[in-house]
């Protein structure tokens, strides 16, 4: 049985819970079911340099407009226990919220590949990623009816063609929570002023988490299933664990327009569970000394151990990383 486990600064031996919450959602149209299932939440998992502005044709990178995933409630359907908007597929989400008294899970599913979202108990909205590519997606709305187990209230096929693969890695989400107003993307596009491309912005949020973020280790200690990230309160605090840490990149980078993946999966050699980020970059460059983004290929950038220590090697080997869910 794996360990949940996720190491912390001081290396791989250093072993830290890490959130990894799988979570879903969606509404089409189908009578409920009589399905209960016994649902339990998942446990959670626990620099580069700017140029230099002295360049006389130095032109600071230029963010596309900000990319947000509203929930409308003029085109959401009552859909059991939860109320859906289904109108933004091709941006790459659905947005959802509770309208029950008791617990209530989401589920997205695409083939084998199953996602489970709780929706917030105080009926406010939140915005749950297309994240499986296209295709036809079955959304199931289940409702807490005894301890552990739900019954379904809600059940249908959603069709989704996305305008691009970027487009759940490029706005908010349940697991990347932040706003146009979030401190965090203020600081970002502070950082983007100092850039002039995105490969040099990945480069100086990478330096600046890995210079200003420590890791929370009696955070890790006692966090509980469900956990949910606040990139906000990470960066005011300086501390978090690697959920924080990848969900504050993401936040950061996504509010300039850069393509990121949270993913959250097991790392080698014991099997810890530990969150990261992957970026898509269009142009080649360095995002540190040691680590080149290639272009146009998704690569892996892992804060949590670069701040710890974790040698280069280690970070760039393909091999010590296995992939569960990407939000």
């Amino acid at each position: 049985m794996r360990q949940k486990r996720c190491p912390g600064p001081k290396g791989l031996r250093a072993l830290c819970l890490c959130a990894a919450i799988a979570l879903l959602s969606g509404c089409a149209s189908s009578a409920p079911s009589a399905t209960t299932e016994q649902i339990s939440p998942e446990a959670p998992a626990q620099s580069g340099q700017a140029i230099s502005q002295g360049q006389e044709d130095f032109e600071p990178y230029q963010a596309p407009p900000f990319a947000d995933s509203p929930f409308e409630e003029e085109a959401a359907q009552d859909c059991g226990a939860a109320r859906l908007d289904l109108s933004h597929t091709t941006q790459g989400y659905i947005a959802a919220k509770s309208q029950s008294d008791q617990a209530v899970v989401l589920l997205v599913i695409f083939g084998e590949q199953q996602y489970k979202y709780w929706l917030p108990r105080d009926g406010s909205a939140v915005a749950l990623p297309l994240n499986m590519g296209d295709g036809t997606y079955r959304l199931r709305v289940m409702e807490n009816i005894t301890d552990s187990t739900y019954a379904e209230t809600w059940a249908g096929d959603l069709p989704v063609q996305l305008a691009d693969e970027f487009q759940p890695y490029l706005r908010p989400n349940q697991m990347v929570n932040y706003t146009q107003d979030s401190d965090c993307v203020a600081l970002a596009a502070r950082l983007a002023g100092t850039c002039e491309d995105s490969t040099q912005l990945v480069s100086a949020v990478y330096g600046y988490l890995v210079e200003n973020l420590v890791y929370d280790q009696p955070k890790a200690d006692t966090v509980q299933s469900g956990y949910l990230p606040d990139p906000d309160e990470t960066l005011a605090t300086g501390k978090g664990i690697c959920f924080d840490y990848a969900a504050l990149a993401a936040s950061m980078l996504r509010s300039q327009g850069v393509p990121t993946r949270l993913i959250t999966g097991y790392v080698s050699p014991n099997d810890l569970y530990h969150a990261w980020n992957q970026i898509y970059i269009q142009g080649q460059g360095w995002i540190t000394v040691e680590i080149k983004a290639q272009p146009g290929n998704w690569q892996r950038v892992d804060i949590t151990f670069a701040a710890g220590g974790t040698s280069t090697d280690y970070l760039t080997n393909d091999a010590n990383y296995t992939n569960r869910y990407v939000y």
